[in-house]
């Protein structure tokens, strides 16, 4: 089978709700993307088939299609195609995945996947607010399908606390992950462990002075167990709280991948291959299980055991997603999120999936790994699985 190979992986870093990223509109910071994943390449952007990006929330400016304005921001020839998909927080995992198999088909050769996602100036939620306030039925969960599942609404928080009940988390257990989660970003920052993978982009602090946003904003330097625990409950009677859940976070991210005779057409150098790639849906209420089986049925598919990989990137959307996933895989807690995840760097939704491949294939190149596993959990019960040979 036609191989699918990744040849450049960037992201920036991640932006505070109303941080240092709030100038930037979701297009031009796309464009900025592309344009940085075409000069670590040094590709023609001509040549560039497709361009696939992932965004959640997609209304006011990330609405029309923001992948092909994206394109039209970037230094990238109008000629260049682009189209935008949503499959929640795994979109732009998905686009690998989308680009792989277009690459793997052998009908494209040079794809660009990737998402952009301001949580700043575009909150969750708005393609359903904005509904409701021009009068429109703002939720698409009909009666027959709430009925079907015996359920008012569909919610990721009372997932993310029906998973804590059924393995048994408390809230110290979620507190001691969250901790690990700073403590892990912090250490990784300070080393310079995602210099090589973060494009440094024009930001501005507080008093809207220009500075370089060359790190991750949200991460808690010096966090102790007793700020964290001291959290108000994101519900009563639950585990889980702000400290314990991802954080909001502007960010772009992104991969170019392209076919074994691309690569010798235009003598690129590949980072990582694409080695195997799954989709799955489960329960829409519990909803963020299902990474845990989708886990276990892409592991089956590709005759391989958790044993065989050196490093694991399981989005924090909770704190118990990572640890159910944990529990039932039996993996090893030193090969997960080893620089930190979601909780301290920040889940930018549509952008979050090529994010953490990016950070996945530069911890793999930079300790000497060989596979990496990366998993999401995604709204409606479905998960996104990929899993790649760092060359």
């Amino acid at each position: 089978m036609p191989e699918a190979y990744i040849v450049a992986a960037t992201r920036t870093a991640g932006g505070r709700r109303n941080g240092r990223l709030r100038n930037w509109a979701p297009a031009d910071l796309g464009g900025v993307l592309l344009d940085e994943l075409v000069r670590r390449a040094g590709i023609d952007p001509a040549a560039i088939d497709d361009v696939i990006m992932g965004c959640v929330s997609q209304a006011g400016e990330q609405a029309q299609q923001i992948a092909r304005a994206c394109i039209l921001s970037s230094n990238l020839p109008q000629s260049v195609p682009g189209v935008t998909i949503d499959r929640q927080c795994g979109s732009s995992q998905q686009a690998l995945h989308f680009a792989a198999q277009a690459v793997m088909s052998g009908q494209q050769d040079i794809v660009i996947a990737g998402g952009v996602e301001s949580m700043t100036r575009v909150p969750m939620g708005a393609p359903r607010a904005g509904a409701a306030a021009i009068g429109l039925n703002r939720d698409p969960w009909t009666p027959r399908i709430l009925e079907r599942y015996g359920v008012t609404d569909f919610s990721q928080f009372v997932g993310a606390e029906m998973i804590a009940a059924k393995y048994g988390f408390t809230k110290a257990d979620t507190d001691a992950f969250g901790l690990e989660s700073q403590t892990r970003a912090a250490a990784a920052t300070e080393v310079g462990a995602f210099k090589d993978e973060i494009f440094v982009v024009d930001g501005v602090d507080a008093e809207g002075n220009s500075v370089a946003h060359d790190r991750d904003e949200g991460i808690r330097y010096g966090a102790t167990l007793e700020a964290l625990a001291g959290v108000k409950l994101l519900q009563e009677g639950g585990v889980l709280t702000a400290a314990t859940s991802s954080q909001i976070c502007d960010a772009a991210s992104g991969l170019l991948v392209v076919s074994e005779s691309a690569l010798k057409a235009h003598n690129l150098t590949p980072m990582a291959r694409v080695h195997a790639m799954a989709v799955t849906g489960g329960d829409p209420v519990i909803m963020l299980e299902e990474p845990v089986f989708g886990t276990q049925k892409l592991l089956a598919k590709a005759g391989m055991k958790i044993a065989d990989i050196d490093l694991y990137e399981v989005n924090e959307a909770f704190a118990t997603v990572p640890m159910a996933w944990l529990k039932v895989i039996e993996a090893d807690p030193a090969r997960l999120n080893v620089n930190g995840g979601a909780i301290a760097l920040g889940h930018p939704l549509g952008a979050s999936g090529t994010k953490l491949m990016t950070t996945l294939i530069h911890a793999l190149r930079a300790r000497g790994g060989r596979y990496g596993f990366q998993t999401m959990c995604e709204g409606g019960g479905l998960a996104n699985m990929t899993i790649v040979e760092a060359l």
